[in-house]
């Protein structure tokens, strides 16, 4: 017993005096449970965008005084689909004869597509529309007609994305398989730069007249050769056997993900360079990965304050998973993913050059 109580003794010690740990072991949880508390109770109601075309105007009126509806009005049906595919608007609403109506959702996001379909559903069926239709009756009778069964409404659904039964998770698998590229690659190559740091080799190879930028070039290049296979088959496995329906080039797909994977690889070597042991290097996730997950377009940034906006701007997951969506459940192509993409590779080459900036507390040269 006694000599249990030593042991715990020094545990709690060494604990004690490493200032790093403690700070990452009280104060991370503490900080991630704050913002995920602010993110979770921001207003859960979307808003909406509802293009119409050709749509009499006592429904788009009803439309118009939905809260969380807001509803622009095209000239014709090519403008209102080109405003779908660019995110203008999450559903198109056509009127293709009397109280026949077809209805278009982009169907990127699950939510949204409900909202949508519960306020067209409940548009139709409020009194403004009814009492259009009984006075149509009344004119009839008034000129002596017999008055005409009063026919309901029509509507057929389309979608751009996916069909009826598309779920959330559907629409979120994109952010999903670039955060998991992004997370193992981020723990498997700082936690072996750690390891060979630890055990000296890394400081042997400093030794030699081998250059900073030529150490980290071949680190990068071996962990890349891994990453782009792990890629390879993270995509392929959620699109063959997840049945995750592609829109876009699927080239692009692997390229975004591989573009992700060597970000997250220059941001492990560099985090590990801060940590001490592979139990700190662990202790990074909530700091440098959780958020990743949260500004990554999982949760709206509209529904965001500006400040938080402002985080997912420097965070390069947003970035990849803007342009994974673009790709997957819009079939953009490279010209509308091109920023994207330029972001990324800054992102890789900052961080590659504070690598090798990095490695000058191990050797001045």
């Amino acid at each position: 017993m006694t000599r249990t109580l030593a042991i715990s003794k020094r545990i709690l010690m060494e604990m004690m005096r490493d200032k790093r740990t403690l700070a990452l072991m009280f104060l991370a949880p503490v900080l991630i449970l704050t913002l995920l508390n602010y993110v979770f109770t921001l207003n859960s109601t979307p808003t909406v965008e509802i293009g119409t075309v050709r749509v009499e105007q006592v429904v788009t009126d009803s439309l118009k005084n939905t809260s969380h509806v807001n509803t622009k009005s095209y000239d014709s049906e090519s403008k209102a689909k080109s405003a779908l595919k660019d995110k203008d608007v999450d559903a198109v609403l056509t009127q293709t004869g009397t109280n026949q109506y077809q209805l278009r959702y982009a169907n990127i996001d699950a939510s949204k597509t409900s909202m949508v379909r519960q306020v067209v559903n409940s548009t139709f069926a409020q009194n403004k529309v009814k009492a259009m239709a009984q006075q149509n009756v009344v004119l009839a009778t008034q000129a002596g007609q017999q008055p005409a069964a009063t026919s309901s409404v029509s509507l057929s659904e389309k979608y751009n994305y996916g069909s009826k039964n598309t779920t959330f998770f559907d629409t979120i698998m994109p952010i999903f398989m670039g955060f998991f590229v992004f997370m193992f690659v981020f723990l498997i190559s700082g936690i072996s730069l750690l390891k060979e740091r630890t055990t000296g080799t890394l400081s042997r190879l400093l030794a030699t007249p081998v250059r900073r930028s030529e150490i980290v070039y071949g680190y990068m290049l071996s962990y890349a050769l891994i990453a782009i296979l792990q890629t390879a088959v993270i995509v392929s496995f959620t699109i063959t056997l997840l049945h995750v329906e592609v829109l876009g080039s699927v080239g692009l797909l692997f390229l975004i993900n591989i573009l992700l994977a060597m970000v997250a690889l220059a941001l492990g070597l560099l985090v590990s360079t801060l940590a001490a042991s592979e139990f700190q290097m662990i202790q990074f996730i909530p700091i440098v990965v959780v958020p990743q997950m949260i500004f990554s377009g999982i949760i709206p940034f509209n529904s965001m304050a500006s400040w938080a906006q402002i985080i997912g701007d420097v965070l390069p997951m947003k970035y990849a998973a803007d342009a994974m969506n673009a790709v997957v459940l819009q079939g953009q192509g490279f010209s509308s993913i091109w920023g994207q993409i330029v972001a990324l590779l800054i992102f890789l080459v900052v961080l590659t050059a504070a690598n090798i900036f990095g490695l000058r507390r191990y050797r001045k040269v």
